[in-house]
């Protein structure tokens, strides 16, 4: 029975490698070589809107591979890239650009980091600053200095 068994497993195994031989590369969905790379361009242009951290190139999930597929659809009819961009982003807003243009509505986007970053180095400049003061020497009182004689006159 194990006999049956191993030699179906063999067989099972070979057929597998033999498919793996036959097995074609994979070729892009659209066999025009400029619609792909028109679609590879934007794809790493624009943002997923489920994933949110990465482009349509890099993302995995259904909306993506959608979103893809739409833009395939469209670049095939032979709209430019601003064309593209321009439709997608009315429909889903500068969100879906994965560098959004500087305008009004994206000024804290662009420079609520920088802010973020000066505000954390003058906290920590006023902190370092407060420190320094308290740690200055200061005259002992005549109690201090006696405590202090008697701690170091202990050893």
């Amino acid at each position: 029975m194990t006999k049956v068994w191993i030699s179906s497993l063999m067989a099972l195994c070979c057929l597998m490698l033999i498919l793996n031989a036959w097995a074609d590369k994979a070729r892009p969905l659209q066999d025009d070589a400029v619609v792909e790379a028109q679609v590879q361009r934007l794809s790493e242009e624009l943002r997923c809107l489920v994933c949110q951290n990465q482009t349509l190139a890099d993302s995995h999930s259904d909306l993506a591979e959608d979103l893809r597929q739409e833009i395939r659809v469209m670049a095939a009819k032979g709209l430019s890239d601003q064309q593209i961009t321009d439709y997608l982003v009315e429909r889903y807003g500068d969100f879906v650009r994965y560098r959004p243009p500087l305008k009004s509505t994206t000024l804290l986007l662009w420079f609520g980091p920088f802010a973020l970053l000066l505000a954390g180095c003058v906290g920590l400049l006023q902190t370092l600053r407060r420190r320094e003061k308290s740690t200055e020497e200061m005259p002992l009182n005549v109690d201090d200095a006696r405590k202090v004689n008697e701690l170091l006159n202990r050893e």
